[in-house]
């Protein structure tokens, strides 16, 4: 099954920890789908944002558990992406 690269990509993240440490380094961090591998992640950012990939580091962060009353359940899992661009590219976020 072919994804659409919005389906793959789903938000970009922006915490201060991104702000301060990432982008000063051309990186980004990215919010993708948990079944999405790096050459999907990598194409999808070159589409949707006209810009060159150079790295695709990828994390997937275990859901929590939460309790509701009496039943015990988890916040779904989430991977994250920290897209590195080559030398010249940058990602316009407002």
């Amino acid at each position: 099954m072919k994804k659409d690269s919005f389906n793959i990509i789903k938000s970009i993240l922006r915490t201060e920890k991104s702000t301060r440490f990432y982008e000063p380094k051309n990186k980004y961090l990215f919010l993708v789908d948990i079944k999405a591998n790096k050459f999907q992640i990598k194409k999808a950012i070159e589409e949707i944002y006209n810009v060159k990939v150079e790295r695709v580091n990828t994390m997937i962060l275990p859901g929590k558990i939460k309790r509701v009353r009496y039943q015990f359940g988890r916040t779904p899992d989430i991977k994250k992406a920290i897209i590195t661009l080559k030398e010249g590219y940058k990602i316009e976020v407002s």
